[in-house]
């Protein structure tokens, strides 16, 4: 393992934005959410300046709503060597999703939820793929080939992949999904839940309530018979 002076240092800070405090306020915030129940799903934040690129991982097994900064695992990125480890705690078991999302976009945040809305438009969408049109929260999705946003009248269209026994035998369809949508943010993980990246930890947020926004909305959709991708009905005078 890489050695650094003070591994706790990586950890502490009065700083609420701190990566290892982050994690733990975010993860309090998606349990009301019912995203993070029991101890699935979580979230990484790659931290990256002129002097260090981190990653800090949450561990398995804790609960979302009771994690603590000192459960945090630290990754240099460069090397994938972790500089921190907590005693008794194995790091995520999404943790090389999330690293896909790193290395293959980037991204400064990956979020993983097992959002009901999610898993059940993985069972109700027809084929390997989601899609949904014509709403206004669309425009929150980015669209990176014009380096903007989805606008109202786009189809935002989201893999689907299947799901594994274990976690990490997921990373090779995550990856080939990042590799042949190279539009999406998320990737559906079926009967399951979504993995949901941005370019910062903000913008993952706000990118994942979003979409699960769209996936509930969606769900009624299909309960009313009406098709998320259809196109706009004219309103009859």
């Amino acid at each position: 393992m890489t050695s650094i002076a003070d591994p706790e240092a990586l950890i502490r800070s009065e700083d609420s934005n701190h990566p290892a405090n982050l994690i733990c306020s975010l993860c309090r915030n998606f349990y009301t959410h019912g995203w993070v129940t029991g101890t699935g799903g979580g979230i990484s934040i790659r931290d990256r300046d002129e002097d260090h690129d981190h990653v800090f991982i949450a561990p398995s097994g804790v609960q979302k709503e009771r994690m603590l900064p000192e459960n945090m695992f630290v990754m240099d990125f460069s090397t994938k060597q972790y500089l921190r480890t907590p005693p008794a705690l194995k790091p995520s078991a999404c943790t090389p999703l999330f690293m896909a999302a790193f290395t293959k976009r980037g991204a400064g945040a990956c979020i993983h939820t097992h959002s009901q809305a999610a898993v059940l438009c993985t069972l109700m969408s027809k084929g390997k793929t989601f899609s949904i049109a014509n709403i206004e929260q669309i425009k929150a999705i980015p669209k990176p080939s014009t380096g903007g946003y989805m606008g109202y009248f786009d189809t935002l269209t989201i893999p689907i992949i299947e799901n594994t026994a274990h976690e990490e035998d997921l990373k090779d369809s995550l990856e080939k999904a990042i590799e042949e949508y190279p539009e999406t943010c998320a990737v559906l993980v079926r009967r399951h839940g979504v993995y949901v990246w941005g370019d910062t930890v903000w913008k993952a947020k706000t990118q994942c309530e979003s979409l699960d926004y769209l996936f509930e909305l969606a769900v009624k959709m299909w309960q009313l018979g009406l098709d998320p991708a259809g196109p706009i009905t004219p309103v009859e005078e």
